[in-house]
């Protein structure tokens, strides 16, 4: 039993408010033992307008039922030069003050609100510095009264001195619920693995319900848990009346979000229902923006200790509402005031300052063709670090790229210490071996910090962003393109060719440059230049940019593909990178690509090209004679619009008509698959109950898909989409030891005896190619 003045180390889980204990605070022991503690927790927020509206709110607020302290006070606020006069409201119960703020809102629409919409858990980590799964000593009563409370970690330690006891139980059912009725759902936790029928129902509960008070999971981690498992549980064990432990809150309901689609950045996004518990994290992988593998967790939770967000909120919202949360616990520690709606317009320009500043990401068009022994040298988290370097902040003047000699604004205060935590992880993974413990704990943070820092931009620039001002964000592109035109300047000075730019990167090559210490100098001159710091992203043995498919002679900047060093590659702008293309074109693509990576030189492609496309036919083959699972033909696309605004059906349109006959509606936003057959609309609905007849297959189109692919990444060898065909056709013989092309215009990447080997008199005419298009 516990006494008077309990103390403990523990790790934060969950909290949230209640209607009697203030603060509820769920807490892991080392032991294994779980602590819920509550603690009062009053929350304030303001308003302000003209003082006869002050005084009538003033007036209401004694009127309500919620107890409340008034009191007149001042605030700063980033876009009011002056520090503004105040409404002071404290609500003594934390679970009364969204309710009473909704209902003020209503009465005083004309007031403008502050710190009045915030998320609990950023409040109170601003109070005490806390976060999810942090490690703190906490002493309370035995009536489970948090008395006292110290974190003994910080969000920013790369290496974690005390690692959370959590425990994890994973939820998997046999197939996808929206394919076909699952039968059987799949339980793993540590060493324990289980298989339970859900038919009869009833079973199937008692069981559940046995595992969950056995084990008392921490995290329920779940596929299809948000839209499909967790609602037929609460479903069924109401109808038969069988209670599930999903809480450890006995007396608390469950938390439902309702689905929604929105627009963003060009396109349709649909986030779909949630659901989260109280006293246990519930994570669906399927909805999770954060998830990088089916097993794998730290990215969410290293989001989490950032952000400050529940570990349930931060696995499902967007990097943006993450860098937000960040931007809003800075604002509150120092004392600086969150407008509920934000009122600031863009300033007047004129025209020579739209010309200026409005221009975006510098971009160079690369040049065309396949190039060896270059290196991709890339500014680490370029736009963050000129936000912090040169003190860009929506309250701060402009600056100049010299930076500013200003306090640090929000922003940058904000940025600073995630971005020198990226830096440090990103330099530690270089040099960690493949086997070493934390190797996939850093590389799930370093994906996690790079989304937060990329979004910070957008958010900069965006209208409705608490602290964002268009300006700061044409600063931070004008700086960017100064620092890479710094870049290319230095390249030159020191004798290379700059092939290709990219906002934040550039690559380039020397005669006789192949090792990474040769190019430390130009590593070197450029952080000199900028103050930037810079990093060789690698050296590719050979790389190739891809022109556009419209015009051969037109270069694409982000159409690429290259093979580096130590025999990996990256690509960009190719079919594998697109997520609406069938699994069977994409594991084509790569096996072709994996093929021309064995090619160490532009001389040993001619002993590959053929592999690739021997490939290729076999390929071909096995999707004339069936042999293609239906699985790995599946196209899947994004809905734009409802079914009734298409005025020309897409394919998913057509498709989601069919599945629309079985009710099985869609949103705008989600991904609706299909296979493309010969007959009716040319499309077969992949969800619909019946299975789809193998003989219906559009061979055909799919033959289109597969050459055009090819295509793309066999074009820079003289092998365009007309040149496979017509060699599928038999119009053209290849010789193995007589295939690369003779007398080409190519670009002289490799040394003049690669290039004169590579082109002798021999060469046939009928299969002379080009190596490069300029």
């Amino acid at each position: 039993m516990s006494g008077p003045g309990n103390e403990s180390k523990v790790w934060l889980l969950d909290l949230f408010d209640d209607a009697r204990d203030g603060v509820v605070l769920w807490f892991l022991t080392k032991g294994g033992e779980r602590l819920r503690l509550h603690k009062p927790f009053p929350i304030t927020f303001s308003a302000a307008g003209p003082a006869e509206r002050l005084r009538a709110a003033w007036r209401w607020l004694r009127q309500q039922p919620e107890q409340v302290t008034l009191k007149r006070s001042q605030g700063r606020d980033l876009f009011i030069s002056e520090p503004v006069t105040l409404l002071s409201i404290e609500v003594a119960s934390a679970a009364a003050q969204p309710h009473l703020f909704q209902r003020m809102a209503q009465a005083f629409p004309d007031l403008t609100y502050y710190d009045a919409d915030l998320q609990l858990s950023l409040r109170f980590a601003a109070a005490y510095n806390t976060f999810p799964l942090a490690c703190c000593r906490v002493k309370y009563a035995d009536d489970g009264l948090l008395e006292e409370l110290r974190v003994l970690e910080t969000p920013w330690e790369i290496d974690l001195r005390f690692p959370p006891p959590v425990r994890i139980l994973s939820l998997k059912p046999d197939c996808d619920p929206q394919h076909a009725p699952p039968s059987l759902l799949y339980l793993d936790y540590e060493q324990h693995h289980y298989e339970l029928a859900l038919s009869p129902i009833r079973s199937f509960l008692v069981n559940l319900r046995g595992i969950l008070e056995r084990f008392d999971p921490d995290i329920l981690q779940t596929v299809w848990g948000d839209t499909w498992l967790l609602p037929l549980l609460l479903a069924e064990s109401e109808r038969l009346g069988l209670p599930l432990p999903l809480n450890r809150e006995p007396n608390r309901g469950i938390i439902y979000k309702h689905e929604k689609s929105y627009f963003s950045y060009g396109q349709i996004i649909y986030n779909g229902q949630q659901i989260h518990l109280y006293g246990r994290c519930h994570i669906d992988q399927h909805n999770s923006s954060l998830w990088n593998s089916k097993d794998d967790l730290d990215g969410i939770f290293e989001s989490a200790r950032l952000t400050a967000l529940p570990l349930q909120t931060a696995a499902r919202t967007s990097p943006g509402t993450g860098i937000s949360s960040m931007q809003v616990l800075t604002a509150l520690r120092e004392h600086i005031l969150v407008s509920w709606h934000k009122q600031q317009a863009e300033r007047p320009k004129t025209a020579l300052d739209l010309l200026r500043y409005d221009q975006g990401g510098m971009v160079y068009q690369p040049t065309i063709g396949v190039h060896t022994n270059v290196a991709e040298i890339d500014f680490i988290s370029m736009y963050p670090s000129i936000m912090v370097r040169c003190n860009i902040s929506p309250e701060k003047p402009v600056p100049t790229f010299l930076g500013s000699h200003e306090a640090p604004g929000l922003i940058p205060q904000t940025l600073e210490p995630l971005l020198k935590k990226r830096t440090k992880i990103k330099h530690d993974l270089k040099g960690m071996p493949a086997w070493h413990k934390n190797r996939k704990r850093y590389q799930a943070a370093s994906s996690a910090y790079k989304w937060l820092l990329v979004t910070c931009f957008g958010y900069l620039g965006y209208k409705n962003a608490r602290f964002g001002r268009i300006e700061s964000h044409e600063a931070v592109t004008t700086w960017g393109r100064e620092a890479l035109l710094l870049a290319k300047e230095a390249a030159e000075d020191m004798g290379f060719t700059v092939l290709h730019m990219y906002v934040d990167g550039l690559w380039v090559q020397q005669e006789g440059f192949n090792r990474p210490e040769q190019f430390e100098p130009l590593l070197k001159e450029i952080e000199k230049r900028t103050t930037l710091s810079i990093d060789l992203d690698g050296i590719y043995r050979w790389v190739t940019f891809l022109p556009s498919r419209m015009n051969s002679k037109v270069p694409v900047p982000n159409r690429y593909f290259g093979f580096f060093q130590d025999g990996t590659f990256k690509m960009r702008g190719i079919d594998a990178r697109r997520h609406d293309m069938p699994l069977f074109i994409v594991k084509t693509q790569l096996e072709m690509l994996n093929l021309l990576g064995c090619a160490t030189s532009i001389e040993q492609i001619q002993v590959q090209l053929p592999k690739a496309l021997n490939l290729l036919r076999a390929r071909l083959n096995d999707l004339r004679a069936g042999r293609i699972p239906l699985h790995q033909l599946v196209v899947s696309q994004r809905l734009s619009r409802e079914l009734e605004k298409y005025k020309t059906p897409s394919p998913a349109a057509r498709a989601l008509a069919q599945l629309n006959t079985v009710e099985k509606d869609r949103r705008p936003g989600q991904r609706v698959r299909f296979l493309y057959v010969r007959t009716g609309v040319g499309v077969y609905a992949w969800d619909l109950p019946e299975k789809p007849d193998p003989h219906t297959i559009d061979v055909a189109y799919y033959r289109k898909l597969l050459i055009r692919a090819a295509g793309t990444i066999l074009q820079p060898f003289g092998w365009d989409d007309a040149r496979v065909k017509e060699w599928l056709g038999g119009g053209i013989n290849i010789e193995f030891g007589n295939f690369m092309p003779k007398g080409i215009n190519m670009p002289q990447t490799g040394s003049p005896e690669i290039i004169q080997k590579l082109y002798t008199p021999g060469n046939s005419p009928a299969t002379a190619f080009s190596l490069a298009s300029t």
